[in-house]
């Protein structure tokens, strides 16, 4: 068991969003623990756990929007990841009150809940790394002045200050991680606008083209599931240096579009001896803005502050994400 995995021992720990992307991972490293694990959920049927397991597990299907959600189930809790989130940067446009009750309100009644309670849980939170904006050099650090351009990015931005002031004026200990593009093996994103690179390997593993739009010479930072997931671990299992504090997380190494794309062909015919075409087509007009940026993270005062750095290559990463899917195919 590696030393941030040791930290949660014995600890009761709540996961919101449990059964999504990157909760539902972190489930499947906690219930190897011996701990009590709430899995909350929306959908907890969709959650599954595969045995064996060390942890308790506790399955609650809950909204978040539930103005009294947190005294509902934050007694005992010792660590709070907060997964439950709309992630559509356009349904956030298209309904930014929405947004608000689903990405921003849960976050200011956690704050609320736990003043009322006089209960401390350690929150670890996840941001992205457009609430900066429109990022045009790289690579980005957290002493870029945030310039959020969508409603999404505005809210995930405000819930950020919300836990940083939990941290720092509350009494509580809480840090917001800024992801870049997240990919890797686990459960489909229900919007299309997310998960773009899961979503090419699976139309690659049907034999379906792969669309680019323009040139494709937008750089991105994809970094893997696994080393997002031992970010999460280490950010709660050293608090002591994390708290109050946001950080930019990915790779590190930054890729265009079109060269993360013609990967996923190369290795389709190399893992899977699937031939799939790139359709290049002209860029949408109603595409957001947000997505001409430029972004690779600098990942430095993350990793002197846990000792956390990434591990996967965009390579190695896609194809253990083929073989990943590949196998739930041949289930």
């Amino acid at each position: 068991m590696s030393k941030p995995s040791r930290y949660y021992k014995k600890k009761t720990i709540l996961i919101t969003g449990a059964a999504g992307f990157i909760g539902s991972s972190l489930v499947r490293v906690l219930s190897q623990i011996d701990c009590t694990l709430i899995c909350c959920s929306r959908d907890i049927e969709k959650l599954e756990i595969i045995p064996p397991v060390k942890a308790r597990v506790v399955n609650r299907e809950i909204d978040i929007r539930t103005p009294s959600i947190w005294e509902e189930i934050l007694e005992g809790v010792d660590v709070v990841f907060h997964f439950a989130a709309q992630t559509s940067s356009k349904f956030a446009n298209d309904n930014p009150c929405m947004d608000v009750d689903i990405n921003l309100v849960p976050i200011a009644r956690f704050v609320e809940t736990c003043q009322k309670k006089a209960i401390w849980p350690d929150i670890i939170f996840p941001g992205t790394v457009t609430e900066a904006g429109l990022t045009q050099t790289y690579p980005i650090d957290e002493m870029i002045q945030d310039a959020p351009i969508t409603v999404y990015d505005i809210n995930k931005l405000a819930a950020e200050k919300y836990v940083c002031y939990y941290g720092t004026q509350l009494g509580g200990r809480g840090v917001t991680l800024r992801l870049a593009n997240v990919y890797g093996p686990g459960t489909k994103s229900g919007r299309p606008d997310r998960g773009i690179l899961n979503m090419m390997v699976m139309r690659a593993l049907e034999g379906k083209s792969l669309t680019l739009y323009g040139d494709g010479n937008y750089v991105r930072d994809y970094v893997f599931i696994d080393d997002v997931v031992n970010t999460f671990l280490m950010a709660g299992a050293r608090f002591d240096s994390t708290n109050g504090k946001h950080y930019v997380l990915g790779s590190g190494v930054g890729h265009t579009v079109r060269e993360m794309i013609e990967t996923v062909r190369d290795l389709a015919a190399q893992v899977a001896g699937r031939k799939v075409d790139i359709d290049y087509v002209p860029i949408p007009t109603d595409l957001s803005p947000i997505e001409f940026r430029h972004f690779v993270a600098d990942t430095s005062r993350f990793s002197a502050d846990v000792g956390w750095h990434p591990e996967v290559s965009l390579e190695e990463g896609i194809t253990r994400t083929m073989k990943f899917f590949l196998g739930q195919k041949n289930r």
